[in-house]
């Protein structure tokens, strides 16, 4: 049972939520009918895998932006501010036009990864303003200039940037100056399950009148040409309302009424298919192709279906808006009950229609009324609600076949040798069908495994049942590997990702109120076989030393961890971390279940044996360097000869996370269980200055496991928080600031690192992802969880000086509490009045249209905390809603509290 559905919170959001019944693994979307429409619509489907088809996998070029508003996507869809239903057949999303472009605004722009000066990057404006994970009410924001939008120039700009210069941005263009823009709001609002409503804002920022063109455009998924199915489905006009002919959808209509100001809009039709003729100079599929309404407005083509019927239909609005004015627009996309006869008009009541968006707006307030803090301010509830939003819109539907995807649709031709050969290929088990939680809908409209994990911890506080099945759904036979590999993302799944499944689960098990036992069970069954990989693949010595490359912190090395020289083994510091984490986590899985089930003993001793070993590899490896108190990766030649990589990164860092306080009777059980580890505490001792890896605390009798000596610890954290190494004042940087002068690997002049706060200046891994410098919130959230667990464990007489060398003295408490205020602060004004995520872009910090307006970016500068990377990452920096809803300072973040008494974590 939910939390929520335990805990006395009875509010509409919660009724709606508990309308699911069903487990995680059972249909959970089918059993909540509220589910049924959502923002399941990616905001990019061009340019990713799912799409391509190329021989040399190079999805960018295969199917870029220019391609997307007249080629027909296989597997995805997408669109602004858009809905799908759950099964994405039917679509829903906005389009706009200001009269200058030369193409409709149908899907954010931005540049490919090749295009950018530091990867793939979105060269648009748009917010997340509201969400309940119901979705009874969505709401989207969007800043569209009046002016031509300059395509060609972001693209040629950024060319001719190097890596050492800014990215060129659209602000940087002057298409805002004098305000010239549009905002737009979308908001959707549910009268009930299969009545959606939608309000449509557009403000003239502007000092003269404007014109523009919105286009609310409904259309399906083009299912029929790869299957070569003769059904296809069908929009037609019936009065004031497109309406839908589909199997599954038939009786759907999407009404338009007039706008306020009176504009009545034009419907338009035409379909979902390729522009054969545009494209590649083929015999053209239909006369009304995908870019039928595109061309029909842009350029006065007879190119809609005047029988008022296809696959893709918009409501055409051609608006005239004076300066500081804003017209409104309402649509009704709804069912009929087969018992009423659908009206013959769009005329619904004004004030039926008011008071449904009040009532899911008086919903939204009462809904995080009740999840935060009573003594919560209007700033920190304003980054609350809109990283939660965040996380709600980018809830998307990710169908892949891999079978289909690599050997072709049994309608259309082969394809070509090198991409059946080429990417995935050992995953032809792998079959998704499922909404996910993705990091965002555009920079990465697929789901990566270990920002997943930490996506369902915000999660777990909005919709424990959704958090549970995406912990849930990774671990089933269509996504796991038979060899028990978790697929790291859709790019290469046989990447390797930090093993933090197990953290996630044990996070929202306590979040959701700590009794859902069975969730807990089901997780670590398919986890042990994930552990057992983990043993069998990136450990191939069985010295318990780990490797596995790169592990999700890209460039955080001079050298590519995951393509070694010749005869050349890399132990890593951070890989031997990660499985120590992962075991301690395991253990305390194991402690939970063995409660309830005495057999889950056995996987007790499993865990403490595998801590111990691992305990004591890393004791020998020479990975930690007494000299400095700091942990290392090794190079190891053919020869055995060891060669430290001496850079303080994160990866050091990683063994620091490795702490777990278990109380009295767990101790006791877990050493009448383990011979080996009986011994073990023996050998340590209880009370021995030299290792405190495992004792009895003297006020509350508890076990550490630790992978640090008290004096390492010590050392470790004095390097961790000196704000001339690893503390900024926005969080922990992932490179030490000690590194401005470059370190190259000995013996290796090409393998260089140095300190770079902002955009990567390497290309190593691509993308626009910089682990040398920036701030990342997903390590940053272990450590303040990790200092917690030392903190229980040692009480308040254990103090170090924080900041490093201020001769302040804290407790690992107060610490953790000082790091999640800094990481909380990036979005908070300063005195006067500027918030760090803005950096120095005035417009963004002063201008009332923008400053209340969030961004939830992928990372943040290392010294001055502004926005970098994919700027909707929301998915783990959304990890800042749990940091409010539960700072660390409160009982529930502590094991043996009152508040959660058996929370480990």
């Amino acid at each position: 049972m939910s939390k929520h559905a335990s805990d006395g919170r009875t509010t509409a959001e919660h009724a709606r939520l508990a309308e699911a019944t069903g487990r995680a693994e059972d249909d959970l979307f089918a059993a909540n009918p509220w589910y049924e429409w959502g923002p399941y619509l990616s905001e990019r489907a061009w340019g990713t895998v799912r799409e391509d088809y190329s021989d040399s996998g190079d999805a960018w070029e295969y199917f870029p932006h220019d391609h997307a508003r007249s080629r027909a996507y296989r597997w995805n869809e997408d669109g602004m501010a858009g809905l799908s239903d759950i099964h994405h057949d039917l679509c829903l999303a906005l389009t706009l036009w200001n009269g200058a472009d030369p193409i409709l605004k149908e899907r954010m722009f931005g540049l490919t990864g090749p295009q950018g000066n530091h990867g793939e990057d979105a060269k648009e404006y748009w917010w997340y303003l509201e969400g309940l994970p119901s979705h009874a009410l969505l709401q989207w924001r969007y800043h569209y200039p009046q002016a031509e939008f300059p395509y060609q120039q972001l693209v040629d700009e950024n060319a001719r940037r190097g890596r050492g210069e800014f990215e060129f941005e659209l602000l940087d263009t002057g298409v805002f100056d004098d305000g010239r823009f549009w905002v737009v709001d979308v908001t959707y609002a549910k009268a009930g399950p299969t009545e959606v409503l939608a309000r449509i804002t557009v403000r003239n920022q502007g000092p003269e009148v404007a014109d523009i063109d919105v286009l609310p455009t409904a259309w399906f998924r083009n299912t029929w040409r790869s299957s070569g199915s003769a059904e296809i489905p069908g929009l037609s006009l019936d009065g004031d309302a497109v309406v839908v002919d589909h199997p599954r959808l038939r009786g759907y209509r999407l009404e338009a009424a007039p706008a306020s100001d009176g504009t009545r809009p034009e419907p338009l039709f035409c379909d979902n298919e390729t522009n054969t003729a545009r494209l590649f100079g083929a015999a053209p599929i239909t006369p009304f192709p995908k870019d039928g309404i595109n061309d029909h407005i842009v350029a006065g083509a007879d190119t809609v279906n005047p029988d008022l019927r296809g696959t893709k239909a918009a409501w055409r609005y051609h608006l005239t808006v004076a300066a500081g004015e804003t017209v409104e627009l309402r649509l009704r996309l709804w069912r009929p009950e087969p018992t009423s006869p659908a009206p013959q008009s769009t005329i619904w009541s004004t004030t039926a229609f008011d008071n449904v968006l009040a009532r899911r707006h008086a919903d939204a307030d009462e809904f995080y009324r009740t999840l935060a803090p009573s003594d919560i301010d209007p700033e920190r509830m304003r980054i609350l609600r809109q990283s939660c939003a965040g996380l709600i819109w980018s809830k998307q539907m990710y169908p892949y076949r891999m079978t289909t995807w690599l050997d072709g649709d049994p309608a259309e031709p082969a394809p070509p040798p090198g991409h059946r050969s080429g990417r995935n290929t050992g995953w032809r088990h792998l079959d998704s069908f499922d909404l996910l939680a993705m990091p965002d809908p555009w920079e990465y409209p697929w789901f990566a495994a270990w920002d997943l994990a930490f996506h369902t911890v915000p999660w777990a506080h909005l919709d424990p049942a959704f958090a549970k099945y995406q912990l849930i759904v990774l671990l089933k036979e269509w996504f796991l590997h038979p060899n028990g590999a978790l697929p790291a993302y859709e790019w290469s799944f046989d990447d390797v990702n930090p093993p933090v499944h197990a953290l996630a689960a044990l996070r929202v098990f306590l979040i959701d109120g700590g009794e859902d036992v069975e969730f807990l069970e089901r997780v670590f069954q398919k986890l042990l076989l994930n552990f057992t990989w983990w043993l069998n693949r990136q450990d191939p010595d069985g010295n318990n030393l780990i490797g596995g490359g790169f592990l999700g912190l890209d460039n955080i090395s001079p050298l590519d961890r995951s393509h070694l020289p010749p005869g050349v083994r890399l132990e890593q510091a951070d890989g031997t971390g990660w499985l120590a984490y992962y075991s301690a986590a395991m253990l305390v899985l194991a402690l939970t279940l063995a409660d309830d089930n005495d057999v889950y003993e056995d996987m007790v001793v499993k865990f403490l044996e595998q801590f111990a070993l691992i305990t004591a590899a890393l004791d020998e490896s020479g990975l930690y360097d007494p000299n400095d108190g700091f942990f290392y990766d090794r190079l190891v030649d053919a020869g055995g000869n060891a060669t430290p990589i001496r850079v303080q990164t994160l990866v050091g860092v990683i063994p620091v996370l490795v702490a777990v306080s278990v109380p009295e009777r767990n101790s006791e059980r877990a050493q009448r269980l383990s011979k080996r580890f009986a011994r073990m505490v023996r050998a340590k001792g209880t009370g021995s200055d030299q290792s405190w890896r495992v004792r009895t605390a003297d006020t509350e009798r508890r076990l550490l496991l630790s992978l640090l000596t008290e004096q390492q610890l010590r050392t470790v954290l004095a390097t961790l928080f000196d704000e001339d190494a690893f503390l900024s004042p926005h969080g922990l940087r992932s490179l030490s600031k000690q590194f401005e002068s470059p370190y190259t690997l000995p013996g290796t002049p090409d393998a260089v690192i140095d300190y770079q706060p902002a955009e990567s200046r390497t290309s190593m891994y691509g993308g626009n992802s910089n682990w040398r410098g920036p701030v990342w919130f997903p390590v940053n959230y272990l450590v303040i969880r990790a200092l917690l667990q030392y903190a229980q464990f040692f009480g308040d007489d254990f103090t170090i000086d924080y900041p490093t060398g201020s001769g302040r003295r804290l407790t690992l408490r107060q610490v953790a509490d000082d790091l999640a205020d800094r990481l909380v602060g990036i979005w908070l004004p300063d005195a006067e009045g500027n918030r760090p995520v803005n950096g120095g872009e005035k417009l963004l910090q002063t201008d009332p249209a923008w400053k209340y307006n969030h961004l939830f970016y992928e990372y943040f500068h290392g010294d001055n905390g502004a926005g970098l990377g994919a700027s909707h990452q929301t998915g783990w920096t959304a990890l800042v809603a749990d940091l409010i809803l539960d700072p660390p300072g409160r009982s529930a973040w502590i094991v043996g509290s009152d508040a959660n008494p058996a929370d480990p974590w």
